[in-house]
């Protein structure tokens, strides 16, 4: 089965903070929306502080948009594994996600707007 995915451009500014500090900060934040699972907001690449983050082997695949691949997140008070994921070479249903990152939100991660 086919899943539904809506992408949309996201207005104002987007932000995602953890351990105090602000890793990304854009104008530019698109929010992916598939099925019935909660959205997701992806940041440009060019706008994330990537000396916070420490790429991982991990790789998972979805039928819908591809390979996944990984990074942990290294602040000044954890490391949160596997807390981002980019998908490098996306289907082409999904290419505007290409050069971006998403941030998995809990208590150590905030995505918001602005």
């Amino acid at each position: 089965m086919t899943a539904k995915i809506i992408i949309r451009k996201l207005d104002g500014v987007w932000t995602v903070r953890s351990g105090g500090a602000v890793l990304a900060e854009t104008r530019d934040a698109i929010e992916l929306c598939e099925d019935n699972l909660p959205p997701v907001v992806y940041f440009p690449r060019q706008d994330v502080a990537m000396a916070f983050l420490d790429r991982t082997d991990k790789v998972t695949h979805c039928p819908h948009k591809g390979d996944a691949n990984y990074y942990s997140i290294v602040n000044k008070s954890a490391t949160l594994e596997n807390a981002v994921w980019t998908y490098e070479d996306p289907l082409p249903q999904v290419a505007e996600i290409k050069d971006r990152l998403a941030f998995a939100t809990g208590d150590n991660v905030t995505v918001e707007r602005i």
